[in-house]
């Protein structure tokens, strides 16, 4: 058995795929996670999956009293990746001082256990949002691209925390971070076990495709069809979700059992620009189901194209994502389709 790892949102859609990753790859896992946006159930999904039951506390990060008692319970816990976030790009407009005290509050209290506790490594799942709208000479953007203002308090957040991190181990506290930037996670595990699990309205695309696809939603709005792309759509870096839990699983590794910087930064995504509306055309192709879509203005926020540059993760980190979108898109369907078997939605 490799190190235990804690994993904070780990039954979110992200922390559950990288948990079975994880446990696959032989580490142990606890996970943290206040069920905000996500199940408990998800944890029944990853024991079918994987064989074993990861621990599970329910903690809200920002009370560090309860955070610390879980490094207490757990002393053998030697990393962290850090998924615990209010993640709506949208919401975080509307009610940016709930996610700056979220995002930002939760991983300070985790920084100051740390050491405390002996904890070598974090893993900071940070966002291409950071890079704000790219430059041309800029696409794809690549690690060293510069770090834009943030269009939205979601995406701040996360620059903040990139630096709060960065600052830390400057000051000389002895650990050692990962940081990476992913780009679009969507699809579902090939067991339909897990997926992206939404609760009330979904913020993403491909769950927004799939519930009005199955008839959950009225119609799916495309926001915006006048930014300078090709079809008008924008344009993003779309990764399956199994693929880019592989990229942590990889980072921990680097992290815990190698002799590197204390603190590096990779791209996480497939290093293709895919439009918005080729994505909701690509699943119709896939599934034989038409989706009822219709164009609606911008929203306040969105980014108009970014895809990164993915070679140093390729490179150094010995990771690449390689699963098409097709089968990425197929995946999400067949998770739609379980969850109305379940009679979940």
């Amino acid at each position: 058995m490799k190190q235990t790892i804690l994993v904070t949102g780990g039954t979110g859609f992200i922390g559950s795929h990288t948990t079975v990753e994880l446990q696959q790859a032989g580490y142990k896992v606890v996970i943290i996670d206040d069920l905000s946006n996500s199940m408990f159930d998800v944890i029944d999904g990853i024991e079918k999956i994987t064989g074993i039951r990861p621990a599970f506390e329910k903690v809200n990060l920002q009370d560090k009293v309860a955070t610390e008692e879980i490094f207490q319970k757990y002393p053998d816990i030697e990393g962290v990746i850090h998924f615990a976030a209010s993640k709506a790009v949208g919401e975080s407009v509307e009610k940016p001082l709930l996610y700056y005290r979220n995002n930002i509050v939760s991983l300070i209290n985790i920084l100051e256990l740390m050491p405390k506790y002996n904890v070598k490594g974090i893993i900071f799942s940070s966002s291409c949002t950071v890079y704000g709208q790219p430059t041309k000479e800029n696409l794809p953007v690549t690690e060293s691209a510069p770090i834009q203002i943030a269009l939205s308090p979601y995406g701040n957040s996360k620059q903040i925390n990139e630096e709060i991190i960065r600052d830390t181990i400057y000051s000389g506290l002895n650990i050692k971070s990962i940081i990476l930037r992913y780009f679009n996670p969507i699809g579902a595990h090939p067991s339909a076990l897990i997926g992206e699990l939404p609760n009330g309205a979904p913020m993403n695309l491909i769950p927004f495709v799939t519930q009005t696809a199955i008839g959950i939603r009225k119609e799916l709005k495309i926001f915006g069809n006048d930014y300078d792309t090709p079809d008008g759509t924008c344009i993003r870096d779309y990764i399956y979700v199994v693929d880019l839990a592989k990229a942590h699983v990889a980072a921990m590794a680097r992290v815990l059992d190698m002799n590197t910087d204390a603190i590096e930064y990779f791209n996480i995504g497939t290093g293709i620009g895919v439009s918005t509306l080729e994505v909701v055309e690509g699943f119709e192709k896939v599934t034989g189901v038409k989706v009822n879509w219709k164009y609606a203005p911008r929203r306040e926020g969105d980014i108009e194209k970014v895809w990164g540059n993915v070679d140093k993760a390729n490179k150094i980190l010995g990771w690449k994502a390689g699963t098409p979108l097709e089968d990425v898109l197929a995946s999400a369907w067949k998770w739609q389709l379980k969850l109305r078997e379940n009679g979940i939605m």
